[in-house]
């Protein structure tokens, strides 16, 4: 009789444990539906400019009320993808080599829309470098990373030039842009600089510093150099935020395009530059901000060519979004 008793109060017992941590289980799940964070990473420079309009005017926490939005710089795209990985980051900004080396190493994400494109290129204070063949194993070229833009457009051109596009890989310096440009401007460290808006004009502003190569030379028409990356998990999983990130992200390029002196305005206190620089930055020839993604296909087989990816894609399914406006 003991031993029924005792064999009923443990199956009491279990039955309470396996329901209290059923009904642990689907609150678990339910917070994790309801989370109302979106953590979006970005990086250095005025590529980035749409996102200090989202910042300042409150453009997603308008479209999307209630949400907490979380903004986090970052150095470069590694850093973003460590982020993803351990679901730190939904949303992150980067150049397209970078998302395609994340792709090919099995990163759940695609393009969501592109962000910018600039006139970055290679600069130097060396008068007897005129070109990338002027570069000998005494120089120190500074970059972001390596699969990075700035990287890839060197092999490009490298391709082009020595026929190797690895050719200058052993002369790279791994530097964050502000780094960059101070180590070139105080000729420390590094002979070049691989860069981007303000950097390069503020480098270029400078006697003797000059241009060695553009990034438009390197890959031979225009391309999209910077784009909005989302994991599958938050595109799947949280629609309404997803849509509401990408309407906000379009709202804040058709300010900047449609009212450059007021976005000038925003954008001075941003990056602690008066405004009429920046607006001349802003509307420089080749400073475009536009949401369509344009070069995807030439970096991505270029990188297969060159062993930086094992494979290119063959279906725009496999990169882009729904509804991602895209050129070839």
């Amino acid at each position: 009789m003991k031993r029924i008793t005792r064999n009923k109060s443990l199956y009491f017992l279990l039955v309470v444990f396996v329901t209290l941590f059923s009904l642990s289980g689907c609150k678990f799940k339910k917070d994790i539906s309801q989370n109302n964070e979106i953590r979006i990473a970005e990086q250095y420079g005025l590529a980035y400019a749409p996102l200090q309009i989202m910042k300042v005017k409150g453009i997603m926490e308008k479209n999307l009320p209630g949400a907490r939005i979380t903004w986090k710089q970052m150095g470069n795209t590694a850093a973003i993808r460590e982020g993803m990985i351990a679901n730190q980051v939904d949303i992150g900004f980067m150049a397209i080599p970078p998302f395609l080396i994340g792709l090919d190493k099995g990163m759940n994400w695609k393009i969501a829309s592109g962000l910018s494109s600039m006139p970055i290129g290679l600069v130097t204070y060396k008068s007897d470098i005129k070109s990338i063949k002027d570069f000998t194993s005494n120089d120190r070229i500074a970059l972001p990373q390596p699969g990075s833009i700035q990287h890839i457009l060197l092999s490009m051109a490298c391709e082009k030039t020595f026929k190797d596009a690895h050719k200058l890989d052993n002369l790279l310096v791994t530097m964050a842009h502000p780094d960059g440009m101070n180590a070139l401007l105080a000729k420390k460290d590094i002979t070049a600089h691989f860069t981007s808006p303000p950097y390069i004009f503020k480098e270029l502003d400078n006697e003797g510093f000059h241009q060695v190569l553009t990034g438009k030379e390197a890959m031979g028409k225009d391309f999209t150099f910077i784009i909005g990356v989302t994991t599958n998990e938050f595109h799947d999983k949280k629609t309404v935020e997803y849509k509401a990130f990408v309407d906000s992200l379009h709202e804040a390029i058709r300010f900047i395009n449609e009212k450059p002196e007021e976005a000038a305005e925003i954008l001075a206190g941003e990056y602690d530059l008066p405004k009429e620089e920046i607006l001349t930055y802003i509307t420089a020839d080749e400073t475009v901000y536009s949401k369509e993604v344009k070069g995807l296909k030439d970096f991505a087989d270029f990188m297969e060519r060159n062993n930086y990816i094992s494979k290119s894609f063959e279906n725009l399914e496999e990169v882009l979004w729904e509804d991602v406006s895209y050129e070839k």
